[in-house]
């Protein structure tokens, strides 16, 4: 794609407002909603307009703070739409722990068998050993399949690693999303929302071992043969690439592309000691826009986002502490005032989705995604 025809941030930031903006709560919704009511709305959630950017292109969005937890604006932040790679954070939020990195394991046929054609690749080949470091750089700088489906069959399985994800997303209290295999690749009723991949986001990024992989920006790849060859990461803001330019304090995390998700990121800068997380899923056609409209939301919550009043929040993982607030940090009397429902109402609805799950209203309620899942590139 030529420059000319890329937007700037400060480009995206000067156009015309596309969705709809309030400062106001919407109508209350059926039941309790996971961070508060007003994620629930349909309209641009935000506490102060100022500066907010224009012309957003998402389907999905949401801006929050790392620490405190309070989501600063969000756009459909439950909206269930087709994840791409970035379902790897749940993945990693996971498997992550099971093995020590300097482990190693040589690579079988039958590790491999199975990965979706038209995957992401970083590379691996069965006969050649590897370390569980290695993999795991193959599964963020590359958003390697081959390297998912490895470290799946070291794990029990696929279908035990996408019972396992499943659960965990049930823990960290992501309630919209639902797990077909473990690499995010297109399976009909493969979802998620940018509220649960913030919570996937927030939850690796307590783990150094995930901090570190997600901000890795190239590393060695065994090749065979005592031969190496180099892997870079496929973030944009990360390290700058195609006419970007790495976005300042940016640390990751995970960025995702597929035919029917379209482009999905995830990605988390710190400024001054504050870091901010956003998620930006399925913009505009053009590859740079879900890297050019996160970059403006981020840029708007480091410049506006500190005293803006919180809209939602974060919520903990059930093991944690069953879903309780997060502390109040910068969100003051009135962003917790604007959180929404109490974390008693918060466990309650986790139980009521849970369990929604469980008798089968999943089917009924869950977005189709057409077509088999062949041929799709991703990212």
């Amino acid at each position: 794609m030529r420059d000319s025809a890329r937007l700037s941030r400060r480009s995206v930031l000067a156009l015309a407002v596309a969705a709809p903006v309030t400062a106001a709560a919407p109508a209350r919704a059926a039941g309790p909603v996971l961070g508060g009511d007003r994620l629930a709305g349909d309209a641009v959630q935000v506490g102060s307009t100022t500066g907010l950017p224009r012309r957003l292109t998402a389907r999905s969005w949401l801006v929050a703070d790392h620490d405190s937890g309070d989501v600063l604006a969000a756009y459909r932040a439950h909206r269930r739409l087709p994840p791409a790679s970035t379902l790897k954070m749940l993945f990693a939020d996971t498997v992550l722990d099971r093995f020590p990195p300097g482990s190693r394991h040589t690579v079988t046929a039958a590790d491999l068998a199975g990965i979706p054609a038209g995957s992401s690749l970083v590379g691996i080949r069965a006969g050649t050993t590897y370390t569980v470091d290695q993999l795991w750089q193959g599964v963020f700088l590359r958003s390697g399949n081959d390297a998912v489906h490895v470290l799946a069959h070291m794990n029990g399985g696929v279908a035990r690693t996408v019972a396992e994800m499943r659960a965990k997303a049930r823990d960290l209290q992501a309630l919209d999303t639902h797990v077909v295999s473990p690499d995010g690749f297109d399976h009909p009723g493969q979802l998620s929302s940018a509220y649960d991949l913030t919570l996937f986001a927030r939850h690796g990024l307590r783990d150094p071992g995930f901090r570190a992989y997600c901000r890795t920006t190239t590393a060695g790849f065994p090749a065979g043969g005592g031969k190496t060859f180099r892997i870079q990461n496929t973030d944009r803001l990360l390290g700058g690439a195609w006419g970007l330019r790495a976005y300042p304090g940016l640390i990751g995390v995970k960025n995702g592309y597929t035919t029917d998700a379209g482009n999905t990121f995830t990605g988390a800068a710190t400024r001054a000691g504050r870091t901010l997380l956003v998620t930006v899923m399925h913009p505009g056609n053009r590859a740079d826009a879900v890297y050019e409209e996160a970059a403006a939301l981020l840029d708007w919550g480091f410049a506006h986002g500190g005293p803006a009043r919180a809209v939602g929040t974060l919520v903990e993982p059930v093991s944690e502490g069953r879903g309780a607030e997060p502390s109040p940090g910068r969100g003051s009397a009135a962003g917790r005032a604007a959180r929404g429902p109490s974390a008693g109402r918060l466990v309650e609805g986790a139980g009521t989705a849970v369990a929604l799950l469980a008798g089968g209203a999943w089917a009924l309620r869950r977005r189709r995604v057409s077509g088999p899942a062949k041929g799709r590139h991703r990212e």
